[in-house]
Parts: C-alpha cells; sequence; structure tokens
C-alpha cells in the first residue's frame, strides 16, 4: 500500500462529500477547528480497544446505539442524560441476563452527517439538495439552508464538546453508581411491561448491592461500582473535518481522529480505493465497517486486510445490515471467508437501516418486530458457524417518540404523526430499545456460552 499521511485520503474518490461553494471559507473553518482542543483522548481510544478486544474473545458484548443524526433544534441535556439512561438500562439488563459486561458505545456527540441515497429532493415540483446533516445544510426546504454552509462545522463541534462534557459528568460523577438504578427510568417507561420487569431487576440488584456492602464491598470503596466507561461514536462521512480533528499522539506518535472514540464507514462509502477507508487505515481510532448486501466476500477480505493489516483485535467491528429477510442470503458467506482468514474481528448486529419502509401515511418507519426477527435471524447464523454475535447497533432514543411502530406499546402508523421528531430515519424508544433487551438478553447468554465452548475447545 502506498504511504498514508493525513490528507492522503484527498488523492482518492470520495463519495457523499459536500461541494462548498466558497472553498476560501472552508479553509478557514478547517483551520480553526484544526486548532482546537480535541474532543477525545488517544488514551481513551486504547482503553476502548482493549474493551473491544474482550468482545472479539467472547468475553464481552458491545452496545451501541443513539441518534440517527444529531441535530441542532433537539440539543438538550435533558435528551442527553435521557438517551444515556436508556443505554445504561439496556447494559444492565444484558449484564444481568447474560453475565457479561457490556462495552457501552454512543452514537452520540458527533452523528451529524448522514450519506442520503439520493441528492437531491423533490417538494411540490421543485428540486433542491437533500438535507445532509445539521453539521452540513438545514433541513427546512429553503434553497439558503440547503446550500452546503461549512461555518456549522463550529457549532457541530460546540454542541458536541458540550455533549461530551455532560456525558463525562454522568459517567463518572455519580450518576452511574449502582445504588441510584432507580434513577436511571424513566416515567412512560415504568407504566409498560419492560419496566415492571425492570423494577424486579433492579430490586434483585439493591439486594445484591446490600449484601456486598454488609461484607465491606461498596461503591465508595470500589470505583467500578459508582462510574462506568461510555464512549462516543459517528459515522467518519465528513472528512474534512475528521481530518481537521486528527492529532498526533505525543506519547506514540500515532494518529488519532479526536472527534470521537469509535468511527466507522458506511455502507455507501466503504470502497476499497475510495477515501474513507484510505482515511481510515491511517487512525489509530477503533473502527467500524458497516456490511450491507452488496459487499462481496473478496471485497470484505481487502477492507479488513486495509483496515487491520495486523489482525489486532479491538481494532475492526462489522456490522451487519440486512434486513430481516435477507441475513440468512448474504450472512454466512461473509462469515466464512472471515472464519477462514482467521480475521480478528467483532461481528455486531444492525437491525435498523436494512429494515426501513414507508408506511401508508408517507412516514419512514421500520416495525419492531422485523427489528427483533434480525437480531434473532443474525444469532442463530452465528450459532450455527461457531461464531460469536457480540454486539448490537441501533438508532434509538431517549425520548418518548413514535417513529417505530410496534412492540409492547402496539405503536401503529396512524400513530407515528403523534410524536415524529427524527431528523432522518425511525428511532426505537425507550420502551422499545429496553424491550429489545429484554427480548435478545436469553439469545445473547446462549451465543456467549456457545462461543466460549468453540474457544475452550479449539486452545
Amino acid at each position: 500500500m502506498k504511504k498514508w499521511t493525513l490528507n492522503s485520503w484527498k488523492n482518492y474518490p470520495a463519495k457523499h462529500l459536500p461541494k462548498y461553494e466558497d472553498e476560501k471559507e472552508l479553509d478557514l473553518v478547517l483551520s480553526k477547528i484544526n486548532s482546537f482542543p480535541p474532543l477525545v483522548f488517544a488514551g481513551e481510544t486504547r482503553f476502548l480497544k482493549e474493551s473491544l478486544s474482550q468482545v472479539v474473545e467472547g468475553k464481552a458484548f458491545l452496545l451501541q446505539g443513539g441518534d440517527c443524526a444529531e441535530s441542532f433544534a433537539e440539543f438538550h441535556p435533558d435528551n442527553i442524560r435521557d438517551t444515556f439512561k436508556v443505554i445504561l438500562q439496556m447494559a444492565l439488563v444484558l449484564t444481568a441476563s447474560a453475565s457479561l459486561p457490556v462495552v457501552k458505545l454512543g452514537r452520540i456527540a458527533g452523528q451529524f452527517s448522514k450519506p442520503r441515497s439520493s441528492p437531491v429532493e423533490t417538494k411540490d415540483g421543485k428540486e433542491l439538495p437533500s438535507y445532509l446533516g445539521d453539521n452540513i445544510n438545514g433541513i427546512e426546504f429553503s434553497e439558503k439552508l440547503r446550500k452546503p454552509d461549512a461555518k456549522r462545522m463550529f457549532k457541530a463541534y460546540s454542541q458536541a464538546a458540550s455533549t461530551l462534557n455532560l456525558l463525562r459528568a454522568f459517567s463518572q460523577g455519580g450518576f452511574a453508581d449502582l445504588r441510584q438504578v432507580h434513577l436511571w427510568n424513566l416515567s412512560f417507561v415504568n407504566k409498560s411491561d419492560q419496566g415492571k420487569r425492570y423494577k424486579v431487576m433492579q430490586e434483585k440488584i439493591s439486594d445484591a448491592l446490600s449484601f456486598m456492602e454488609a461484607c465491606g464491598i461498596n461503591p465508595d470503596s470500589n470505583r467500578r461500582l459508582r462510574t462506568v466507561s461510555f464512549y462516543t461514536s459517528h459515522e467518519a462521512l465528513l472528512l474534512p473535518f475528521e481530518q481537521a480533528m486528527t492529532r498526533v499522539d505525543s506519547t506514540t506518535g500515532e494518529y488519532h481522529d479526536t472527534s470521537a472514540h469509535f468511527v466507522w464507514i458506511g455502507d455507501r462509502t466503504r470502497q476499497p480505493d475510495g477515501a474513507h477507508v484510505e482515511f481510515c487505515r491511517g487512525i489509530k481510532n477503533p473502527i467500524g465497517l458497516k456490511c450491507g448486501p452488496s459487499l462481496k466476500s473478496e471485497e470484505l477480505i481487502k477492507l479488513c486486510n486495509i483496515l487491520n493489516p495486523k489482525n489486532e483485535p479491538g481494532r475492526l467491528t462489522l456490522i451487519s445490515r440486512f434486513g430481516a429477510d435477507n441475513v440468512e442470503k448474504f450472512l454466512p458467506k461473509l462469515i466464512k471467508v472471515i472464519k477462514k482468514e482467521g480475521f480478528n474481528v467483532i461481528w455486531s448486529c444492525d437491525p435498523m437501516h436494512g429494515n426501513t419502509i414507508k408506511a401508508t401515511t408517507g412516514f419512514k418507519t421500520r416495525t419492531f418486530n422485523n427489528i427483533l426477527q434480525e437480531v434473532k435471524n443474525v444469532f442463530a447464523i452465528h450459532q450455527a458457524e461457531g461464531t460469536y454475535a457480540g454486539g448490537l447497533h441501533i438508532e434509538m432514543t431517549g425520548q418518548d417518540v413514535t417513529e417505530c411502530t410496534g412492540g409492547a406499546q402496539k405503536i401503529s402508523e396512524k400513530d407515528l404523526s403523534h410524536r415524529y421528531h427524527t431528523h432522518c430515519d425511525p428511532r426505537l424508544n425507550a420502551s422499545q430499545a429496553l424491550e429489545l433487551a429484554f427480548l435478545i438478553s436469553d439469545e445473547i447468554k446462549k451465543n456467549s456460552k456457545y462461543s466460549k465452548n468453540i474457544i475452550q475447545a479449539a486452545s
């Protein structure tokens, strides 16, 4: 491979990047952002990679969730808190049910850009550029706001920094203390069947903590009982911004993208000879790779060799997104080739993007049953292939939205208009996300035990 440099991606074809009219303004914005403090630190990304290496070995599980696309309009501390709460709740359910530590990774503090299936959008006979995310252009259907505006990156950086500041306070400042587990609940989740199951579980945890405290083990003496490690992630789509946020680690001389702990390459931008793959191969962050129906086995081998040439555990996460009806057709081929080549990867399931449909009412939506079915199909295939399904990647929110149909709340297509707030794709609400965690926890437990048996037999 050719030598990697910070801007070598510019020598490769780049898809889904905006075209800015004022190049001088773009350069000024990027130069200023390059002078800003990093959002995350190299040491944090190394800790995440170590945790992810445990997932590769079947000793932990990866939970990645958050907004489809963060917005400037919905930026509020309560929204950040509620999304954090739901991820904590889901992780607690999975840990308690599957007896596995959970690596908690948010789609937050930087998930602003979105690739779109069409570069243009038409309304009432008028054609304008598509909305590409709040750090690029505006969602309002006007010619002025749909033009890419480089200055939006300033606001994106500021919002990400504020979000990270709050998340660090929540995760390290006492909010994540297991003695406060009852505070993690949300009022509308309390009323659901999942809320009742969660209450039973939290009572068991409280009993266990009381026993441990009687033995002299409590959150005051054991930091792990009062804090959590929480990491951030987003799609590395807007490469000029990602380059501006990439810095050299003074302790190692390595390049780290300090915009997030973990970044991923989307299904539309994963070309082995493309700019996004070229950029990501040179940074030392853990990398995700979305794997859709068009991904061929030989292309996946090439991508694994490019992105993880040393085959380091924890470096590369393969995020499958096929749709409930397509998993059996596409996933086994990819698993077989990864297994044959001996690549150390995490297999994570994104049950959202392959299950998007248009409701009769005109809203984009996803049905809870299809989301659940894709996860179950993925786990079943991994068990059959003797591999470990080690992650779940979902679009969700702590808000009480009505964007995905079904679940215990029985949200119908007619209900979608009640609280449909997403700026892009439909998200699970807190109740649906918690329900999903309960329903798949048994599958994770079975799969993790199966994986451990395979590992023990091989050793």
